[in-house]
């Protein structure tokens, strides 16, 4: 396997090269990111000097490169995780959602096209598409998303995973493109960008500031924890059905507030010295447009066909989580200053 990580330096494609990198299988593994602001090659220190590993400072919007890359690497098998992701940033600027999260998969999508030619399927590639839960739309107070479901996007940040996804499963029915598409609930884990529900929580705490939680925080949201969501991916890229969609989900629902009330607790627990009593930082604000009032995923059909299972309860990996953070506050500081040196 000569594996393509598209956004390895950001959030979970840095969590998933730290974990796959010297694997079973993986004669080479590409990283190919354009560093945006939340992506942070620091996050990446200890597999940057193997033999086996590259990094590819490209823009998925730039063909050519894209291209360019494929081909020199010999590319056989694509993890797309290379996203604009924060729908807060879709809402007040909803351009760059748009260049990267279609016309960059279309992009991939035709250099893995031109580079493997029609007898992809049976060389054995592989296009695995990572996409949302947020691409079907709002639930009620009951029921699941499965793979079934119909879409309705309510972002611009969703409407352009939604449409990223129909272009892929286009690619494989129209051109036989090998491809697997994996729809995930809400991450969290080590060495996610500040500007997310669970570090910007973490943070807030840290710094004494109010804690802002939109509308009455009794929005639901089921979280993955980010090394469960790894291994799910790898799964389904070695032994997902071609052409299927899973539905990848922590089985952890929980509302907003919940969460925020859970990390206040667990910093006066772990670091009392910053205070106590946090959960009075948080301040109620204004909802903001088309928020989503509970997403929740039906994982059975990842588990029935490849066995696959959350490893970690949420109760778990908030600790570990917050833990992380109170443990590597150097790496934030180093996050955000890389982000205002770039101007961003």
């Amino acid at each position: 396997m000569r594996l393509l990580v598209t956004g390895g330096a950001g959030f979970i494609g840095s969590n998933l090269i730290n974990q796959l990198i010297g694997g079973a299988g993986i004669e080479r593994l590409v990283n190919l990111d354009c560093l945006t602001y939340a992506g942070y090659l620091g996050n990446l220190e200890a597999v940057a000097g193997r033999p086996d590993y590259a990094f590819e400072r490209v823009d998925l919007r730039d063909k050519a490169a894209v291209l360019e890359v494929v081909r020199r690497h010999g590319i056989t098998h694509v993890l797309h995780l290379a996203a604009e992701s924060h729908v807060d940033r879709s809402i007040t600027g909803p351009a760059d959602f748009i260049q990267t999260n279609i016309v960059g998969t279309f992009n991939l999508l035709e250099a893995c096209r031109a580079v493997w030619g029609p007898t992809a399927a049976t060389e054995g590639r592989r296009f695995h598409h990572v996409s949302t839960d947020e691409v079907y739309g709002s639930l009620g107070p009951t029921g699941y998303f499965t793979e079934t479901t119909a879409y309705a996007p309510n972002s611009p940040y969703s409407a352009s995973k939604a449409s990223s996804d129909l272009l892929v499963r286009a690619y494989h029915h129209t051109y036989g493109l090998p491809v697997v598409i994996t729809n995930c609930s809400n991450n969290y884990g080590p060495r996610q960008f500040p500007e997310k529900l669970i570090p910007v929580v973490i943070q807030r705490v840290l710094a004494r500031q109010p804690i802002p939680v939109y509308g009455d925080g009794m929005n639901v949201r089921d979280w993955l924890y980010v090394g469960d969501h790894v291994a799910a991916l790898w799964e389904v890229l070695n032994r997902g059905a071609n052409g299927a969609t899973y539905n990848i989900g922590g089985n952890n629902e929980c509302a907003n507030l919940r969460i925020v009330e859970l990390i206040c607790d667990l910093i006066d627990e772990l670091a009392p010295e910053r205070g106590g009593n946090s959960r009075r930082l948080i301040t109620f604000v204004a909802d903001r447009p088309g928020h989503d009032r509970r997403y929740a995923i039906d994982a059975t059909k990842i588990a029935r066909e490849l066995g696959w299972q959350p490893a970690h309860t949420f109760e778990q990996g908030i600790r570990a989580t917050v833990q992380w953070y109170l443990e590597h506050q150097d790496w934030v500081a180093k996050v955000q200053q890389t982000t205002k040196s770039a101007g961003r």
